[in-house]
């Protein structure tokens, strides 16, 4: 299976494949720049506008767009102590104090190097372990699969954190979203209501873009402090490349903050953040001079930024091979490879080879490239993107969204369908209701009942041939586990506490 590896490298240099990278990444570091905006976002209004496209075109946008956002979200961190995006919020504890020191040009580069050598080694992960796990879940009937998705879906309702009851509402609707539609098997209309456009169910693109784009811009529109940007003019940096050789000191930080992030990537339900916070305080653990970290330490920004970057191309294992995302954005993603006519899974890398491997080059190509358009000149550059309205912003995207949506079948009714997503993911966000698991519901719920229903006729109607494989033991007991996990940590907390 390598060796399609090797094959696909070829398309991928085309120019215009290298071209998609390049812009994808500088629009992910001005959108990373920009506090409030995210690289889920940045991909949810990008979607509607690759469906011309040639598939590895697009995939190289959204994986420029997901590296540099990584990067970018460290430009508001260190400059103003108001993290880009969520997984850069422990990149400020030593960076801002950096900027305050006028460091903040050497933090920036010390940003965009660990950046880079945490997104080729999640990179080089992602190449060589989902190959192997593929082959495994092509072994897979439709009874592991079924069960496959129940697990994705537990993993992100149990393991985000948080309030359960509402990731399971959550949860919910998004398996509600995934009937709409005619039923693939008896022909019958299900909660279409009337509407001829609902027969096909839901754009998960219009959903997406709903969710995800709408909810961050009409927040910026409401916005009325603008930003204190006075750090943005004061960087003053040297080329990266002379700066670099006083990095290597942080291999070690490196090496174990790469780990730390391609292991919470691949955990469902975690994401940067957490492997972010993870990182910083196993680097200030292993450091000799901890008193220093939180006053202008730079390992610490190499450790936070080393680790989120880590977590992005890992993140994809189990939404490529099992078709469940490790984060938001994977999840986004994948709604990026469905409308391509890409499904995600176990047949995947046997229908889509040069694709999928060459989605994984340009993962690489992209972290590597963080160095040189991440360098001095563009980083002064980027941290002049803090500067723009924030409500002209808002309105720009809000226009971007409805043209891009509108222009996905030409029709007015996934514009209002889009509003109303819009407007219900802006009061889920309000009342801190997770939106990653809607989009699960709806990716994994058809997939779900889909598999289900097969393995039921398979099985004669028995409803222990959904249990009769050793696989589809050990994925329900890992299922179990994950839902049971709350109560056992409850217990044990309550055990300490006495």
């Amino acid at each position: 299976m390598y060796g399609s590896l090797v094959d696909a490298l070829p398309g991928v240099l085309s120019w215009m494949n290298l071209a998609a990278v390049v812009i994808g990444v500088i629009a992910g570091i001005c959108v990373g720049a920009l506090p409030g905006l995210s690289a889920t976002m940045a991909i949810s209004v990008l979607i509607p506008f690759t469906f011309g496209m040639d598939p590895l075109v697009a995939l190289g946008m959204m994986a420029g767009i997901y590296n540099g956002a990584m990067y970018g979200g460290s430009i508001p961190a260190i400059l103003l102590r108001i993290p880009g995006t969520p997984a850069a919020v422990a990149t400020s504890f030593d960076g801002y104090p950096m900027a305050q020191q006028g460091k903040g040009g050497y933090a920036l580069q010390v940003a965009v190097v660990s950046s880079a050598i945490g997104g080729v080694a999640s990179a080089l992960v992602l190449m060589l372990l989902a190959p192997p796990l593929a082959r495994v879940t092509l072994l897979f009937g439709p009874a592991e699969i079924f069960w496959v998705a129940v697990f994705g879906m537990s993993a992100i309702v149990f393991l985000l954190g948080g309030d359960i009851l509402k990731g399971l509402i959550s949860a919910c609707f998004g398996v509600f979203v995934s009937l709409v539609g005619a039923d693939t098997i008896t022909g019958y209309d299900r909660y279409t209501f009337g509407h001829l456009e609902l027969l096909d169910g839901i754009n998960i693109v219009v959903l997406l873009v709903g969710l995800y784009a709408l909810p961050p811009a009409i927040a910026l529109l409401e916005e009325e402090r603008e930003l204190d940007t006075r750090n943005a003019g004061r960087l003053n940096t040297v080329s990266i490349w002379k700066a670099i050789p006083s990095m290597l000191k942080y291999w070690k930080t490196w090496l174990r903050s790469s780990v730390i992030g391609v292991f919470i990537g691949i955990l469902p339900g975690a994401g940067g953040s957490m492997a972010a916070f993870l990182s910083y305080n196993e680097a200030k653990r292993h450091s000799r001079h901890p008193e220093r970290w939180g006053q202008g330490e730079p390992e610490g920004v190499a450790a936070a930024e080393t680790s989120n970057n880590a977590d992005t191309a890992s993140a994809l294992i189990p939404a490529l091979t099992l078709g469940i995302p490790g984060t938001a954005v994977a999840a986004v993603m994948l709604g990026g490879l469905l409308i391509h006519g890409l499904q995600p899974g176990p047949m995947l890398f046997r229908d889509n080879p040069d694709i999928v491997f060459g989605f994984m080059w340009q993962f690489l190509f992209a972290a590597v490239l963080l160095v040189a358009l991440g360098g001095s000149l563009a980083t002064n550059s980027f941290a002049q993107v803090l500067k723009l309205p924030r409500p002209l912003l808002g309105a720009i995207i809000i226009a971007l969204v409805f043209v891009g949506v509108y222009s996905i079948n030409g029709r007015m009714f996934d514009v209002y369908l889009m509003l109303g997503f819009g407007m219900i993911g802006y009061f889920m966000d309000k009342l801190k209701f997770p939106l990653p698991p809607v989009v699960l519901g709806l990716i994994l719920g058809g997939f779900a009942e889909q598999n289900l229903r097969l393995a039921l006729r398979i099985g004669g109607g028995d409803a222990m041939a959904l249990a009769a494989s050793n696989t589809s033991k050990i994925i329900i007991l890992l299922t179990l586990g994950v839902i049971l996990m709350p109560v056992i940590s409850r217990l044990l907390q309550r055990r300490k506490g006495r």
